[in-house]
């Protein structure tokens, strides 16, 4: 007949000898070192305002960095003395500008919070060691049960949790999509405002020298008797107000540079030197379908996919609050040394489930039902949005091709004025004040038809906001065959 006890000898010696109380400690603390090697640790970023407004200081478009940027992307930089155009200022702001890597910030938060649903939960375990000093027979007056608790998710969560953080990090991605268009939307809005105000400072400057030689025949002509002050008068003042707008063009263009610089990420001394190529802002797309252009807006649009992303995520969270009526498991193995024994082990099986008793997670779920409800809601308003601003950046872009048409008419009939007067002075049959009148006609006519060429250019820079594309030139996505009947077409 077997004991029922274990003598104090059978526990230190033997095949069957027990763990004592500091060896159950030690494996459990190697068990949580052995467990914790693979963990992180803390790197300190301290942020530096002296050092980062040095950075600022120093950046330039010269910077080996920009070089392997643009290197990357399949652009090289211009040589010394060559401009720069659009595409490469544009891929300089998207190195450089701080609100960019802010949007790439939240997406690569985005990626990390896939890896957190995609994890398991960690099992447990739980030391209660406790002291009776009374148990007769014992060896050790201490008692060491442990008890383990392993996690079985039920009903797919794991699955539909990633499933919303892949559709959270696809938002993310279209809304970075979206940042870099702002940027790229940002560098052509700056450089097409600093090449109008260029243009339009040239043509004052023409027409403020036109204005002082029509000022001084006047007064030829005044000190002749053949001419009124009033005449004289009211020429020097159009004179003056040349001048005026020719100094307010040149203080325009002055702050535009400065804004072109902010707008790249750079210090206004940045640009001081550098040449800058105007070419892209001269194209214009000849053709324009409207329908397919329609079509990519309404589909491909990065709010418009952000929001549909947006949407999704909503639905697999709504998938996972169903599935969240359904409890987990709970295995709970556990193992007690000398427990009320001396020297006993005792091993134990645990089962442990949530009863849905007092309710079955309906809250969770009506919430995430109304959070899909307004996902969608707010999806069917970025796309209406999107297509009120694309009919009316169309209309403005078709009005602007008119107003173009009719300047180039304007400046073509002060063209041919101008030649009639120069035949006539050239025959005596007219002074040379009428030359110099139309001479000063057409320099206003050519500030007329500039003036209309840049409203054309703000028209398809806000027309290529919309659909979040260049037009010009125009891409072969959205350029199909023209079509003389389309009322778009030229």
């Amino acid at each position: 007949m077997a004991t029922p006890h274990h003598t104090t000898q059978s526990c230190e010696t033997g095949p069957r000898k027990i763990l004592g109380t500091g060896s159950v400690v030690r494996w459990i603390w190697m068990t949580v070192l052995v467990a914790s090697a693979g963990c992180a640790t803390y790197q300190p970023q301290p942020l530096d305002p002296g050092k980062s407004l040095d950075d600022w200081d120093g950046r330039s478009l010269n910077s080996p960095g920009l070089r392997a940027f643009l290197a990357t992307n399949g652009v090289a930089m211009p040589k010394a003395g060559q401009p720069w155009n659009l595409k490469q200022l544009t891929l300089a702001a998207l190195d450089f500008q701080p609100a960019l890597a802010e949007a790439r910030t939240q997406l690569l938060s985005a990626q990390a919070a896939q890896i957190t649903a995609g994890e398991r939960p960690n099992p447990s375990v739980t030391v209660t060691p406790g002291y009776d000093s009374q148990i007769p027979g014992s060896p050790s007056p201490w008692l060491v049960p442990l008890s383990f608790d392993l996690p079985l998710e039920t009903a797919g969560k794991r699955g539909k949790r990633m499933a919303e953080a892949r559709a959270q990090a696809e938002a993310a991605r279209w809304t970075l999509a979206g940042a870099v268009w702002q940027v790229r939307s940002q560098v052509r809005a700056a450089l097409a405002n600093l090449h109008a105000q260029l243009l339009i400072t040239s043509i004052l400057e023409d027409e403020a020298t036109e204005q002082n030689r029509l000022v001084q025949l006047l007064e030829d002509q005044f000190k002749a008797g053949s001419l009124s002050g009033y005449e004289l008068t009211q020429a020097r003042i159009n004179a003056a107000n040349t001048l005026l707008a020719k100094l307010d063009a040149q203080t325009k263009a002055t702050q535009a540079r400065l804004d072109l610089a902010r707008t790249l990420g750079l210090p206004s001394k940045a640009l001081l030197n550098v040449r800058l190529d105007f070419k892209e802002l001269d194209a214009a797309p000849g053709y324009l379908n409207k329908s397919d252009i329609r079509r990519e807006t309404l589909l491909n649009r990065s709010d418009i996919r952000a929001a549909l992303a947006s949407y999704a995520a909503t639905e697999a969270a709504l998938q996972l609050e169903i599935a969240n009526q359904y409890p987990d498991i709970h295995l709970g193995p556990g193992y007690a040394w000398n427990n009320g024994s001396a020297g006993d082990n005792e091993w134990s099986l645990g089962l442990t489930l949530s009863l849905p008793v007092f309710n079955h997670n309906e809250g969770p779920v009506a919430q995430a039902e109304a959070n899909r409800q307004a996902a969608a809601a707010h999806f069917l308003t970025v796309q209406a949005n999107a297509e009120a601003d694309l009919d009316s950046a169309l209309a403005g872009w078709h009005a602007a091709q008119q107003q173009i048409q009719a300047a180039h008419a304007m400046l073509e009939q002060s063209r041919k004025l101008l030649d009639s007067a120069r035949a006539q002075a050239r025959s005596g049959e007219s002074a040379p004040a009428a030359v110099a009148e139309a001479e000063v006609g057409f320099a206003a006519a050519r500030q007329a038809d500039i003036n209309a060429v840049i409203q054309g250019q703000q028209a398809l820079g806000q027309l290529e906001d919309v659909i979040q594309y260049p037009l010009a030139p125009a891409p072969a996505s959205i350029q199909p065959k023209p079509d003389t009947n389309h009322p778009l077409s030229p």
